[in-house]
């Protein structure tokens, strides 16, 4: 009857929120902003050393001391781009945001990264959202500038072959590039930029169907010469 009695819902919604409250409860006893903050400086100092493993380790000790800092995120998502750990810096990159959305070198850091996986529309869109709060931030234009230029090489054909399918193939995994893709609209669009100029032209006036175009323009899913 007892072990009955402790596969029962009930009994074991009580276990589980026992245990959450002793994990929650662990979690305030070692929160400390002070130490996080010298963990902080130290990750810093080595940063500067190119000691990136060695960062690594204290940034990751000061988010166990204080897990609500962005700037730490920030930092840690950094250290793991100068490592080549890009969906690692990534997943950074995009907490800092969500603690903070505020936070501009987080649209850097998170730019960078998507610039860095090749990913140029998705780091246009996020170096345009950090310059919706920061217009004149110099890292957040150069973002832009980079992402544009690179956008333009492959619309003129001055990317390689290897390197143009390896930008489509990462396009192809995006859910939104997908959802273009099937869309029966979309389709006879791409259908009609092919064999029906006129037709294309007409469809380029709906913005909705513009948007869609240059989001797979941006992607090297189509290229307008």
């Amino acid at each position: 009857k007892a072990l009955t009695e402790h596969r029962k819902p009930d009994t074991l919604k009580k276990l589980n929120e026992v245990e959450r409250a002793k994990k929650e409860l662990e979690q305030q006893e070692y929160y400390d902003p002070k130490i996080a903050d010298e963990e902080r400086e130290k990750g810093n100092e080595l940063f500067k050393e190119q000691k990136y493993p060695d960062a690594i380790k204290h940034y990751t000790e000061a988010l166990r001391r204080n897990p609500k800092d962005p700037r730490v995120y920030s930092n840690r998502a950094a250290c793991y781009t100068k490592l080549g750990a890009m969906p690692e810096g990534l997943k950074d990159a995009e907490k800092c945001l969500e603690l903070d959305p505020n936070f501009t070198k987080g649209y850097t850091r998170k730019g960078a990264i998507q610039f860095f996986m090749k990913e140029y529309d998705k780091a246009m869109e996020t170096y345009q959202a950090g310059l919706k709060l920061d217009p004149n931030n110099q890292e957040l234009l150069d973002g832009v500038r980079r992402c544009i230029e690179q956008i333009n090489k492959a619309n003129r054909g001055e990317i390689s072959q290897d390197e143009l399918q390896e930008r489509q193939n990462k396009a192809m995994q995006d859910p939104e590039i997908q959802n273009i893709l099937t869309d029966p609209i979309m389709r006879q669009v791409l259908v009609d930029f092919q064999e029906n100029p006129r037709a294309a032209q007409e469809h380029l006036k709906n913005p909705g169907v513009m948007q869609k175009i240059q989001k797979l323009v941006s992607a090297g899913i189509v290229q307008m010469k």
